[in-house]
């Protein structure tokens, strides 16, 4: 399976939200929804496990349908953050701090693009 980064520099393609949709596995769809529900104290049902990656026009989970950063970069309309010519800026950084991997690889896209 061919990687999908997400404007924010996450690969899509490592979450198991996005695993569960492609492989259509309700069973892992039900352990994710527990799994996150208890980890971010917030409760998550089976079905609302379905994500198709943030760069695609169809299903998100949960904040991903409503991300800033997700709006600003297809409005600005780049492939992700790391091909933006104001990145890094002041709606990625916080996001960055907490996923390190994520700025890496925005980073490493950063270095290896041309304006």
């Amino acid at each position: 399976m061919a990687k999908m980064i997400a404007y924010c520099g996450l690969n899509c393609t490592d979450c198991d939200a996005y695993k569960a949709t492609q492989a259509n596995d309700d069973n892992l769809r039900k352990e994710i929804a527990a799994k996150w529900s208890k980890e971010y104290n917030h409760e998550m049902k089976p079905e609302e496990v379905n994500c198709d990656g943030c760069t695609v026009e169809s299903r998100h989970i949960g904040y991903c349908a409503m991300c800033q950063i997700r709006s600003c970069a297809r409005e600005k309309k780049v492939k992700n953050c790391g091909w933006c010519v104001e990145y890094s800026c002041e709606k990625t950084d916080a996001f960055l701090k907490m996923a390190p991997q994520a700025k890496k690889t925005l980073d490493t896209i950063k270095q290896r693009s041309k304006f």
